[in-house]
Parts: C-alpha cells; structure tokens; sequence
C-alpha cells in the first residue's frame, strides 16, 4: 500500500496542503466506488457477463461488486428487454436504491425497445425511470460499455444530470463504400464493389459461374 503517512512539502511552505471543493472531492470519491445493481432480463446478460469477467478488469474502474440488494447500490444496470409486466418492478427497485443513483440503459432493447415492435415491450425504459447513459447495441461490445462507464463517470465528476450516449468510435456513413452488400442473385453484379468485380472478371469466372443454383 505504500507509505500513507507520507507528506508532500512544496517550495517555500513547511507543510503539504492541497486545495479542493466539497462537490468536486464527493464526485472523485463516488465516480470510482460505483455499486452495481444488475437487472438483467434478455441475452444482453451473455454480453454482461463477459464484461464481468478478468479480461475486462471492471475492478480498475471501482465498479466491479454487485450488489443484488437495492438499497445497497447506486448504478442500475438495466441489461435487456423490459415488458410491460416487469415495468412496475423496474420502477419499484428504482425508487429503493440510495440516492444519489444513476442508471444504465444497456443494449437497445433498454434503450428504444429494440425490434419488439408490439403491445408487450417498453419501448425504452425512460417511459418508466430517468436514464443517465444510452448504450446502444445490440448487444453492445464491451469496449462500448466500458466507453459508457467512463462517460457516467465524468459525469458523476461535473455533477451533471443530462442523459448521455455512448457515439460509435467511427461513423459508418463514411466508411459505407468499404462494405460488401448482398446481391439479389449471384448472377448480379451491380451490388458488388468494383475491387471485387475486377477480382471476379480476372480469374475469368463470372459471377454466378461454378455456384450452386438456389433450391
């Protein structure tokens, strides 16, 4: 642990000191002692539990110990799809954790309710409680919600309340002409890049040659 009674002298003082705010100093403590709540329903739970284990390292970022008891925990973790019938329990466990609280809407399921387009599924779960960070995916990647987690928090360390989301590290508009679309038929040249066309004409086969015919 290293020597705790250790001082600092700066120059031209005969003590070590430092100077800080109560709120700046409370954000720094809660930002890295996060108690997770996980509230896990669909198949995001494969992704989250991937994210808990050694290869992630949760632990360096003072999230790493769940807490299954609400009133014990700060950071809900809402890993999957809601129904309606799980909303009110959602917002039961919501209302029980200690403030102050934040929440993780993890996947888009949580987020926007995903592909469930029907009656049954809430579409979002900020219909039900406040959302503090958006993670979008589907699922999404580790690396996604460990972008979260630093977002939240930062957050946490500006006392700042509005929602965030968690942007893709690059935009795929601008990358839309490296990715190979699908062809209405393997006899059709038109969706195929041109490097892959002239790769196809050079080896003297056309497209569709030496496949086999759809059942």
């Amino acid at each position: 642990m290293g020597d705790v009674n250790r001082s600092l002298t700066l120059e031209g003082s005969e003590q070590g000191f430092a100077t800080t705010r109560v709120d700046a100093l409370l954000g720094w403590a809660r930002k890295y002692s996060l108690f997770a709540y996980p509230f896990v329903t669909a198949c995001c739970g494969m992704e989250f539990m991937a994210l808990t284990s050694p290869r992630f390292d949760l632990a360096r970022f003072g999230a790493e110990a769940p807490r299954f008891s609400p009133r014990q925990s700060d950071l809900l973790w809402v890993v999957g799809t809601i129904s309606q019938r799980q909303g009110p329990v959602l917002k039961r466990i919501y209302e029980q954790m200690m403030e102050p609280k934040w929440v993780f809407a993890f996947g888009t399921c949580a987020a926007t309710g995903g592909f469930y387009d029907n009656y049954t599924t809430v579409p979002g779960i900020d219909k039900i409680i406040p959302v503090d960070v958006y993670i979008p995916g589907c699922p999404p990647r580790p690396e996604a919600v460990l972008d979260g987690l630093m977002l939240l928090q930062d957050k946490i360390q500006r006392n700042e309340r509005r929602p965030g989301v968690v942007k893709p590290r690059f935009d795929p508009v601008e990358q839309v002409g490296e990715l190979v679309r699908l062809r209405r038929s393997a006899s059709d040249p038109r969706a195929l890049l041109p490097a892959l066309h002239q790769r196809e004409s050079a080896t003297g086969n056309a497209p569709g040659e030496g496949s086999e015919k759809p059942l």
